[in-house]
């Protein structure tokens, strides 16, 4: 038994970080589909929707919690069992 777990190779993110990386990844995406939009079709008049309250303060809070929510999924500790 104890030659399978020196042959045991450890990946530096465990297994159970995966779904928080996703998680994680999945709001920076959601803070990007946030900040799309509010152009003029017409290139010569100016729109006034792209300083909507979505574009300049939801969407990069939304972003920037994705990126710290995927930082601590690669820094945080797996939970160790108890070994007897």
């Amino acid at each position: 038994m104890a030659e399978k777990e020196a042959n045991k190779i450890s990946f530096a993110i465990p297994k159970e970080s995966y779904k928080h990386l996703l998680i994680g990844f999945g709001a920076v995406v959601i803070g990007f589909l946030l900040m799309m939009g509010g152009g003029s079709d017409n290139p010569a008049e100016f729109s006034r929707d792209i300083f909507s309250f979505r574009r300049i303060t939801l969407a990069p809070i939304v972003v920037l919690a994705g990126f710290i929510y995927i930082m601590w999924a690669i820094m945080r500790k797996p939970k160790q069992k108890d070994q007897e």
